[in-house]
């Protein structure tokens, strides 16, 4: 299965009287966002399907990738919230639903979450070395068999600036 970690765009700045879980992407982040996936489609990828955080700016960037074609089908997960933990989503959202192992699956979240957690399917421990860019990609090709935990094989790895 090939897993691919999509940080949303960027969203507005936090402050007084907007809760985090609220914030909207903006002007430019709904712009780059839309060059990003524009340029992902012209590569030739498809998800098989797309699971966003269910926080605002997570959701519309991955209603964009939506629009652009990049998959026709969308799910949420509380999983995918800025304090959602892998082994929780693996357990009770990934190891459930038995994909197959040509499944493209795109997960859109949050920093540092997503990198922690290519980290950990990785190496199988969190190092701080990788960095997520707002509408950045990591992909991920997990084992066939066995714990995917710091067995899987990192293929991807893109900031933004280079897909504009």
């Amino acid at each position: 299965m090939e897993l691919y970690l999509i940080r949303h765009g960027i969203a507005e700045d936090r402050q007084a009287g907007i809760k985090d879980d609220r914030r909207s992407l903006t002007k430019e982040g709904r712009q780059k966002t839309e060059k990003v996936a524009q340029r992902i489609k012209k590569l030739g990828l498809q998800f098989d399907l797309i699971v966003t955080s269910p926080l605002v700016r997570a959701r519309q960037t991955a209603k964009i990738l939506i629009a652009t074609g990049l998959s026709s089908q969308l799910e949420e997960s509380t999983h995918l919230a800025p304090d959602g933990q892998i082994s929780s989503w693996l357990t009770e959202w990934l190891e459930p639903k038995n994909y197959s192992q040509n499944t493209q699956l795109a997960l859109v979240g949050h920093e540092p979450c997503l990198s922690n957690w290519a980290e950990i399917l990785l190496w199988g421990e969190v190092k701080a070395s990788l960095v997520l860019k707002k509408a950045g990609m990591i992909g991920i090709k997990l084992p066939e068999t066995g714990s995917v935990l710091g067995r899987s094989q990192m293929f991807w790895l893109t900031p933004p600036k280079y897909l504009l």
